[in-house]
């Protein structure tokens, strides 16, 4: 572990992207690499992955633009695989004690359609920017679909790994999108015929591609959408088939398929916006269906019926609600889907909630997106615990009940969101490059943000403008004229005789105090507060790691919330929480990165590539360049085994420059450094 840090000056020439080349042969003991050698090769970034079927547009692609065929893809010739791998396996959820007595379990559960980039160019491992749509309501979510697709780009999308990290921590599945555009924006229906051609034997080679890219990639399955009009009944029943032989396919790899209303069962585009005769045998195909956004309240009654009557759960039919223009001013019949009064209709599908992003004028800051995407997920009132009844737009925090994948040691956040303004490791700045890596984003709250208190609620966001690691903290900011109780996290974590949790925090201004709060049962029902424990924490105006035993509380219990609670002198506070870690014994460095070397380099764009660290417990990797007076410059962090770096430049006079690599685990603490040098 290596705790030594100093602030550096602007970062300059620090591309984002990342990617990985295949392994060299390990060597033993290997800690360094330098660029001499195999490196000679160019270096250019990775993007996330897209093909068209098979056959492939007439003419040449537009800049940036790279046309491939997903027939002739296999995994050993892919040069940038290991970019855009997903390493974080699936997590558990549970679903605590609803927060307000109208959001349910078990029943209405919410898909998102979103685009995070373009088609083309879409940087496998974040970008060295901070606008970014770096979702963080994840509890809400049951399926993420990867959305995009062009007929001038490619219509198969790959998710890039970043993306599906941060799902699958929080416990979401992802799936690529099969993206076949009407006639109107330059769909063939040729492409329609590729996908669904057959081999010799009967088979579906596409079929079986798909499932090769998702378990080769790490994410979850494919949303199949086509639109292509002029078809027929026999293209019809070959998509039947193709479908059918991609489901069972899937099924075999623990993978899911969603189909999108659109082809009907004559070969014809015609939207239903229902489950009927039109579409049921796709239906029957697929694990989920999307219904287009055309229902209505007795088209979506009598779909939740027909799916009943076919054995299946009416909570299979998602169905779309289009925020791609207006977000939560959009008018939408709620109680056709998910009623306040009785049971859900259906489930929810969500297209385009990067609309809280989009919307945002060009000078937005990352507090604006986030303010914006907290008011779609939680409601107006911004708190999911006091719904407020006069919104006409019914958050999904209003109807669905939230889950969390807190369940085991050790735990710990630095509330870090995947986007920041800036990069800070024990509270200094180690880059000041704004940057975004969803891959980097830790296990968030999942219910944001409830306070109790008998006065007024201080106003609760992520915060840039500081943090303890990462790029962002949380902030409470307000008057607090009565003790206010912040629930922070919903758990399921064992409770040890050497069980303790770590607060980081400070107080930026004001006179507060400051308690940990434990809860070791749900609440006695739906809306109603935990029944903490409250631990007293010292307070100060610097960064501090105050650790708590969690004495009194019974060993072998479960805790079920952790939070804070705050108190003031009447006057206006505000207050940071940077980390919060929950662990059994002593947090231990893991080790050092294996093979790391310098595998492709031109001029200051390089490609660095290294073997998981040994012995695992490792939750991502960083990579700092050392200046030469000595300081650490903090490049980047990716969870996979690669990073890329681009427009690096000589730092006055040095003919080398230096780096180091290391593994970090989940306690945050850091391994020793693999060391990698780049003549100029």
């Amino acid at each position: 572990m290596h705790p030594t840090r100093r602030t550096v000056l602007l970062v300059t020439g620090t591309g984002a992207a990342a990617a990985v080349l295949p392994a060299a042969p390990a060597t033993a003991g290997t800690a360094a690499g330098t660029a001499r050698g195999e490196a000679a090769a160019a270096a250019p970034p990775p993007y996330a992955s897209y093909w068209y079927p098979d056959s492939l547009p007439s003419g040449s692609p537009g800049a940036g633009i790279t046309w491939r065929s997903l027939k002739a893809w296999s995994a050993a010739a892919d040069t940038d695989l290991a970019f855009n791998t997903a390493s974080v396996p699936l997590a558990e959820r549970f679903t605590p004690t609803p927060v307000n007595t109208t959001a349910r379990a078990g029943q209405a559960r919410i898909q998102s359609l979103v685009s995070f980039g373009p088609t083309a160019s879409n940087p496998s491992q974040g970008a060295a920017t901070a606008d970014y749509y770096a979702l963080t309501h994840w509890s809400y979510v049951d399926e993420l679909v990867f959305w995009g697709g062009s007929s001038a780009e490619g219509l198969i999308l790959a998710p890039n790994a970043p993306v599906v990290d941060a799902a699958h921590r929080h416990g979401v599945p992802v799936l690529g999108n099969v993206f076949l555009p009407p006639t109107a924006f330059g769909g063939q229906l040729q492409w329609t015929r590729d996908l669904v051609q057959k081999d010799a034997a009967g088979h579906y080679p596409l079929a079986e591609r798909l499932v090769a890219v998702a378990e080769a990639y790490g994410f979850d399955g494919w949303f199949v959408n086509a639109e292509t009009g002029g078809g027929n009944a026999a293209l019809a029943t070959d998509m039947l088939g193709f479908l059918t032989e991609l489901k069972a396919l899937s099924a075999a790899k623990g993978l899911r398929v969603t189909w999108y209303d659109a082809m009907t069962v004559s070969g014809s585009v015609s939207w239903q916006g229902a489950l009927n005769n039109q579409n049921r045998v796709f239906f029957q195909a697929a694990d989920t269906m999307f219904l287009d956004f055309r229902w209505s309240s007795g088209s979506l009654a009598s779909s939740a019926s027909a799916a009943e009557r076919l054995g299946r759960d009416r909570y299979e039919l998602w169905a779309g609600v289009d925020v791609e223009a207006n977000g939560w001013n959009r008018s939408v019949n709620w109680d056709a889907m998910v009623p306040s009064g009785s049971a859900h209709v259906a489930s929810v599908g969500f297209y385009r909630p990067e609309w809280t992003r989009n919307h945002l004028p060009a000078t937005r800051t990352p507090g604006d997106f986030h303010a914006a995407d907290d008011h779609f997920w939680s409601g107006r009132s911004l708190d999911p615990a006091r719904p407020d009844t006069g919104d006409t737009w019914r958050a999904p925090a209003v109807s669905v009940a939230d889950r969390s994948t807190v369940t085991g040691l050790p735990f710990a956040s630095v509330f870090n969101t995947g986007h920041g303004l800036r990069w800070y490791e024990d509270g200094e700045v180690t880059s000041t490059t704004p940057w975004n890596h969803l891959g980097l984003q830790d296990r968030l709250p999942s219910r944001r943000w409830v306070t109790r208190t008998t006065g007024g609620h201080p106003a609760v966001t992520f915060d840039f403008a500081d943090a303890w690691h990462g790029g962002s903290s949380v902030l409470v900011d307000g008057t607090l004229d009565a003790p206010t109780t912040l629930d922070v996290y919903a758990t399921r974590l064992p409770i040890g005789r050497h069980t303790v949790v770590e607060l980081t925090h400070r107080a930026d201004s004001g006179d507060v105090g400051v308690e940990l709060a434990v809860a070791t049962a749900d609440p006695s029902g739906p809306g109603q507060p935990y029944a903490y424990t409250y631990f007293p924490v010292t307070t100060g105006n610097d960064w501090k790691t105050s650790t708590v035993r969690l004495t009194g509380l019974p060993a072998g219990g479960t805790v079920h919330a952790l939070g804070v609670r705050l108190t003031g002198a009447g006057g206006a506070v505000k207050w940071r929480l940077g980390g919060l870690a929950v662990r059994d014994q002593a947090a231990h460095c893991p080790r050092r990165p294996v093979a790391a070397r310098i595998t492709a380099a031109s001029g200051g764009d390089l490609r660095f590539a290294w073997r998981a660290a040994p012995r695992g417990g490792v939750r991502h990797y960083t990579l700092h360049r050392v200046l030469p007076d000595g300081t650490r410059r903090f490049l980047g962090g990716t969870a996979q085994r690669a990073f890329y770096v681009g427009g690096l430049t000589p730092e006055g006079d040095e003919r080398t420059a230096r780096f180091e690599l290391r593994a970090v685990g989940e306690l945050y603490t850091a391994s020793h450094p693999a060391t990698l040098t780049h003549t100029w």
